[in-house]
């Protein structure tokens, strides 16, 4: 049975604060449809609900988006070869199976909230809430219907499209739909939510905006390479009151949550909610007690702690000398490791310049979400989905792309000067070959650990020819890595649709070089 909620389910949802993940559905009579959906806090309750799901995606997504890429790799753990180890090594090292449940859960989640968003929308047609409220509530949920099928189209291509509250049985069973039909509703939800919704108000509370439906749709045609399309969206951005923060390590600070760089943000709130935050003790390497990095004790050394999204040699290196970027987002933890392969550390280090003393190991890991907090496994930290700098970028390729290289030199400035001081490295070619690799690096570097690499590689075809050039580094470094591991096709380029999906829905077909 096709996994969507039903109004029974949402309702569930809303009534008990519950976080379980798809229900299954109920026949409606079991609840009047006349005793909810009736006002606009009830509405916007159940719009909440939509928002939810978007850290489900995001607590799986770098596993996708990061390890997949040359950005990260991970602590390889000899000790433990079970499948809380295998499922996400095997996402890096493109051994991909249709039961994998970390892949599996990039398929699933975005649906949750799609189905969330298909019933806010169908019950709001018929209700008697204002004008304004009618189209704040639907251009929210309009953008976050279609963020997540940009999600899905991108990591599993043509998918089955639900447009329309499931309310029987019958109606959880469709076919894929293509991959140019789901970009149709995707492109069709996002001028829905730009027309409907307001331009950002600054300090920002977190909900999409205007601002947020426009990048999502200037990205999507980036993704397309329809860059007349793209051009005025981006150029509109500038418009909207976004700017850079003047430091670039203060963006990933929580006191900057939705500051005036950001565009879109998943939201977290620390505390006994279940809101909270925990990337950073993923992301640390595996240990026994995380108080020298942290300032919190906790072990993080078990099958769901950390030694994940390990910054590569090759990220590292991507950094130009003197780039602040580079201390910003990524740290030393320096100490050694037992007999067991777990980590002590003993220091926290920057990693500029780093070199680690006799006796010592420096192990790097991501610093963009190390902030203050008192709680282990219960931070404070947002994730960044779209920045200004992430718009300013895209202009700038968006404009070489059209043959424009002189008017993109000044967005790929602004974003360097932050990263360098102001003339300090700038960039003066208009060739349009060279000047597309350094805005690709670019991108690289300034949104490193933000689920864009990936994505960035697939649309930018270049993909298999970096990924395969990497895998022979990697192969050289850890012996570890099977031989068939990092055969990269096109075939590749996408994930397998769930084994379990295709059990319960017959008429899904597979991706191509998969075969169950």
């Amino acid at each position: 049975m096709k996994r969507i909620l039903s109004f029974f389910s949402i309702l569930t949802i809303l009534i008990s604060s519950c976080n379980s993940s798809f229900l299954d559905l109920t026949p409606e009579d079991q609840v009047s449809s006349a005793s909810f959906f009736r006002t606009e806090e009830q509405f916007r309750s159940a719009l909440a609900t939509a928002y939810q799901p978007l850290r489900d995606v995001i607590s799986y997504d770098y596993y996708g988006a990061e390890m997949r890429s040359d950005n990260t790799h991970y602590e390889f753990y000899s000790i433990d070869r079970g499948p809380a180890y295998l499922e996400r090594e095997n996402i890096a090292d493109f051994l991909d199976v249709s039961t994998n449940s970390y892949t599996n859960n990039l398929y699933y989640q975005p649906y949750k909230g799609i189905s969330r968003c298909n019933i806010v929308l169908d019950r709001i047609a018929g209700s008697s809430l204002s004008d304004a409220a009618k189209a704040d509530i639907e251009g929210q949920a309009k953008f976050l219907r279609a963020w997540y099928y940009f999600k899905l189209v991108r990591y599993f291509g043509g998918v089955p499209l639900f447009l329309k509250e499931v309310r029987t049985r019958e109606e959880s069973y469709l076919t894929r739909s293509t991959v140019d039909q789901v970009y149709a509703s995707i492109i069709a939800d996002a001028k829905d939510a730009i027309a409907k919704l307001a331009n950002p108000v600054f300090p920002q509370s977190g909900i999409a905006t205007k601002g947020a439906a426009t990048m999502l749709l200037a990205e999507v045609y980036m993704t397309q390479k329809n860059y007349p399309e793209a051009e005025p969206l981006l150029r509109n951005i500038l418009t909207m009151g976004y700017s850079l923060l003047p430091v670039y390590a203060d963006v990933f600070k929580t006191a900057n949550k939705n500051s005036r760089e950001s565009i879109f943000e998943v939201q977290y709130l620390q505390g006994n909610q279940g809101q909270q935050s925990n990337f950073i003790y993923i992301f640390l390497p595996k240990c026994t007690n995380t108080t020298v990095l942290t300032g919190v004790a906790t072990n993080n050394s078990s099958s769901a702690g950390g030694g994940w999204n390990t910054p590569t040699k090759d990220m590292i290196n991507a950094y130009e000398t003197g780039d602040k970027r580079k201390d910003a987002s990524i740290a030393i933890a320096e100490g050694s490791y037992n007999a067991s392969l777990v980590f002590t550390p003993t220091a926290l280090k920057s990693i500029v310049n780093y070199v680690p003393p006799a006796g010592k190991v420096g192990v790097p890991f991501i610093k963009k979400y190390l902030n203050p907090h008192t709680v282990a496994n219960n931070t404070n930290d947002n994730w960044p989905v779209y920045r200004y700098a992430d718009a300013l970028l895209l202009l700038a390729e968006c404009l070489n792309e059209r043959n424009k290289a002189g008017e993109a030199l000044p967005y790929l400035t602004e974003v360097r000067d932050r990263a360098f001081g102001a003339g300090v490295s700038p960039v003066t070619t208009t060739d349009q070959a060279l000047l597309r690799d350094i805005i690709a690096r670019e991108r690289r570097v300034e949104l490193a650990f933000e689920n864009h690499r990936w994505h960035d590689l697939v649309r930018t075809d270049k993909a298999i020819t970096v990924m395969t050039a990497h895998a022979v580094a990697l192969k050289a470094e850890f012996p570890y890595l099977p031989a068939n591991s990092y055969q990269i096709d096109k075939n590749k380029l996408l994930f397998p649709i769930p084994f379990n999906e295709r059990s319960l829905n017959p008429a899904l077909t597979q991706n191509d070089g998969y075969t169950n």
